[in-house]
């Protein structure tokens, strides 16, 4: 028996070139992304030796949150490549890294395509025509995560991870509202906003559509 569900892999960059520090990141991420979750999540949040963060989420949950904890925060965390993928897990206990399944052979199997294309998010819901949207609109995500500055980074994380309006965002950052207006302007963040929502609205559209008419491999095409 299989349980529907969506696995998150993400993958420290050049991670080998400080794995002690990868390895520091991504301990203190799982345990932010387990509480982040909560009862979303099927299994709790691990890594490997590899520096390969490892997540189930129920199907129904949003997995962008994870995306944005690890992203926006400052210092600069450690550049990471995430993939979604929706699909079957093995019945199991234990963290994520003890799992395994379809969608387990997928998501690793995407974040070698990801490295290949150097796409810092791809996202599979199991449904071919709606998986070929995801190609193009995912990575873009990530395109403009990365090229935000540390000042537009603490402003992005306030607005989207904290849910605050930008008076208060000012005031927790003791600068002018007018100045939070302006670099949110800058860093794009209703654009980042509005496209999560589109990713994930088409994952969801994917899902449902992979479930009216199944095609093989359940977890989709790497």
């Amino acid at each position: 028996m299989t349980n529907d569900a969506l696995v998150l892999f993400g993958d420290v960059v050049r991670s080998r070139a400080d794995g002690p520090r990868s390895s520091t990141w991504l301990r203190r991420l799982c345990a932010e992304l387990d509480d982040v979750f909560g009862d979303s999540r099927l299994a709790p949040f691990g890594f490997t030796q590899g520096d390969e963060l490892q997540g189930v989420l129920r199907v129904d949950a949003d997995p962008m949150p994870a995306v944005f904890h690890a992203g926006l925060r400052t210092p600069r965390p450690p550049r990471m490549r995430w993939t979604v993928v929706a699909g079957s897990v093995e019945p199991g206990e234990g963290p994520a890294t003890q799992r395994t399944g379809p969608a387990f052979v997928t998501a690793r199997a995407l974040i070698a395509t990801a490295r290949r294309r150097r796409d810092d998010l791809l996202v599979r819901s199991g449904h071919p025509c709606t998986d070929a949207l995801l190609d193009d609109v995912a990575p873009l995500l990530g395109v403009l995560l990365n090229g935000l500055t540390d000042r537009q980074r603490a402003i992005g994380r306030l607005l989207l991870v904290e849910d605050l309006r930008q008076v208060d965002v000012a005031a927790r950052l003791g600068i002018a509202r007018p100045t939070v207006s302006v670099a949110a302007e800058r860093a794009h963040v209703r654009d980042i906003e509005r496209l999560s929502r589109a990713i994930v609205q088409l994952l969801r559209i994917g899902i449902d559509a992979a479930a009216a008419a199944p095609v093989d491999g359940v977890a989709g095409h790497a």
